[in-house]
């Protein structure tokens, strides 16, 4: 008989739960971004290779953990982070009072529709947004990102990714359980639908951290 297909686990946790829930898990989040995300976000920030002067923007900026970092390699860039949370928000305003200067902006803001000019951003970050979106509003998103950014810009993404080692089975099957109790991320694999939507994939790397399964890639737009 042929094997059944194993269809991909989508979110359970609405979009119209997202801004409430992070709001709450935003005095908490730092504990958790240090626990099981610190390996996958520093190598994010190496592969975003910022040089000073560029126009950056972080999508889902959260509590600021890698706009912090971003910020400080870019004083005489234009540093933009948005947010859907207003509690993450405040936590990264917080962070963001000890970068030494103030070329940076923060506001609340929805990935659906970014308030940014076509072709005007060197690189976009975005961290532990995309698993917590439904696969069928994923190319929204990957068009929006991909009309903002220049012709050959730079897409650093990281995200829950899915792995048949114990760690991220636990985490899956927790999901399964409790979706809210994981803030809604469950394991994705973008790289086939960024090549979908004008972007090639240079660099895909997946890190386990706390047993926590994250996969971090590197894109560019396509011309």
């Amino acid at each position: 008989m042929p094997r059944r297909t194993k269809q991909p686990l989508d979110a359970l946790v609405s979009q119209e739960e997202i801004r409430p829930l992070y709001d709450r898990l935003s005095s908490m989040y730092d504990v958790w971004g240090r626990l099981a995300e610190s390996r996958a976000r520093a190598r994010a920030i190496e592969l975003a290779a910022i040089k000073d002067g560029q126009a950056i923007l972080e999508v889902a900026v959260g509590t600021g953990l890698a706009f912090f970092e971003l910020v400080r390699r870019n004083p005489s860039g234009t540093n933009r982070g948005i947010d859907l949370s207003p509690g993450m928000l405040a936590r990264a305003t917080k962070r963001m009072a000890a970068v030494g200067h103030d070329n940076y902006s923060l506001a609340l803001g929805d990935a659906f529709g970014l308030d940014i000019k076509d072709d005007s951003i060197d690189t976009l970050v975005n961290n532990y947004m995309f698993d917590l979106i439904p696969y069928a509003d994923m190319g929204r998103i990957l068009a929006e990102f991909r009309r903002v950014l220049k012709p050959g810009g730079r897409l650093v993404l990281v995200n829950m990714t899915k792995s048949e080692r114990l760690g991220p089975r636990i985490y899956a099957r927790l999901y399964r359980m409790s979706p809210r109790t994981l803030g809604g991320c469950r394991g994705i694999e973008l790289g086939d639908r960024l090549e979908q939507h004008g972007f090639r994939v240079e660099i895909r790397e997946v890190y386990q951290q706390f047993l926590f399964p994250s996969e971090v890639i590197l894109a560019t737009a396509e011309p």
